[in-house]
């Protein structure tokens, strides 16, 4: 019975109309204030097959941000006044709105969750809103930034919170402010800045599309989730080049200047190549740049790739490559013992206290 209401089903579908129901959903979640900015800038370039959705704590910072669907989180604990740099309380505003982030999610295969590690929504929230999405199905991918190594109390709730949400996401993406300012070390802060949520939302930006528009490689849902799923912490790096070394020079400098301090690229468990061109490209310019990536990473390892032409980049190439799987010694640093955050309650007042325990076995790879 079911397999005939199926082939009606079918029948009386045109492949342009089954094509269009296939598209997997994807919801792209900004959480907390770097989060927000992100998205923001997300919703003013446009993305295709995406629903941009921003979540905070602080009412007067939501109420700035741009998205398709605004959410403010654990209203009866902060009075939308944010969390204070406090991921405890991140984690509790995410809890008392379990019920409305399982709305937004409803019927997403992929979720991206994206970060600035070290406050407290975001640090705090995150881990929540991941757990939820992973438990309703869907890939769920984070896309985090780090705080710079001055900023020691936030480097320490960075540490502790990017543990947490590896345990809960498919795969988290960390780029280290650090290494950002080694690209762009004569910008301004603000510029700087700037360019983390430019590079972040490109990313899933061109992600998103490339599983749900048509291209000239196209990577679906399926070559994601194989390379994701469970790969733990994972780096990014982006490349350009032009003239007739083009494909060599992008794709090497993305492999040599990863956002992320990693260790072996050879030991890499997985990695996933988005290409952009101008008409010129040739998909022996596509297959020579998977070809080198592959050559770069572990014989065993699993290489998804996908691409598009792009107008505008005539005689040009871009390479973004994601490498799955990494050790980072960001993540092992002061691991005998390691530090994790507690929150404690004195008469109303909440303050952060650094408690030195012994180190917990990895439950992923990557996060200690």
């Amino acid at each position: 019975m079911s397999g005939g209401l199926e082939e009606s089903v079918i029948e009386s579908s045109s492949i342009e109309e089954i094509a269009e129901r296939a598209v997997p959903k994807v919801s792209v979640l900004g959480i907390g204030g770097a989060g927000c900015n992100i998205v923001s800038w997300m919703k003013r370039r446009g993305v295709l097959g995406a629903r941009i959705c921003a979540l905070n704590s602080d009412a007067q910072h939501l109420s700035i941000t741009n998205a398709d669907e605004r959410l403010l989180i654990g209203y009866n604990i902060t009075g939308g006044l944010g969390c204070g740099g406090f991921p405890e309380k991140g984690a509790r505003a995410a809890e008392e709105s379990s019920k409305e982030i399982k709305a937004l999610i409803d019927g997403s295969r992929l979720v991206f969750i994206t970060a600035g590690l070290g406050g407290g929504t975001g640090t705090g929230a995150s881990p929540i809103v991941a757990r939820i999405a992973k438990d309703m199905g869907a890939l769920t991918v984070g896309v985090v930034t780090i705080p710079f190594r001055v900023e020691r109390t936030r480097l320490l709730k960075a540490k502790e919170g990017l543990k947490r949400l590896v345990d809960e996401c498919d795969a988290v993406i960390v780029i280290d402010n650090n290494r950002l300012m080694d690209v762009a070390c004569s910008m301004p802060l603000t510029e700087a800045f700037a360019v983390a949520n430019e590079l972040i939302a490109t990313f899933i930006k061109n992600i998103t599309e490339i599983i749900s528009v048509p291209s000239l490689v196209n990577m679906d849902l399926a070559d994601l989730r194989s390379i994701m799923a469970g790969s733990g912490v994972c780096a990014i790096g982006f490349g350009e080049g032009q003239g007739e070394t083009k494909v060599e020079n992008a794709v090497e400098k993305s492999l040599e200047t990863p956002l992320l301090d990693i260790g072996d690229t050879g030991r890499t468990e997985g990695a996933i190549v988005y290409i952009e061109g101008g008409d010129d490209m040739t998909l022996e310019d596509v297959n020579r740049a998977a070809e080198i990536v592959i050559e770069r990473i572990a014989p065993h390892a699993k290489v998804s790739w996908g691409a598009r032409v792009n107008s505008a980049l005539q005689g040009r190439m871009k390479v973004t490559v994601v490498l799955a799987g990494v050790e980072s010694p960001f993540l092992v640093e002061g691991r005998k013992p390691s530090a994790s955050i507690e929150t404690k309650h004195d008469e109303g007042a909440e303050e952060i206290e650094v408690v030195e325990q012994p180190a917990g076995r990895e439950k992923r790879k990557g996060a200690s």
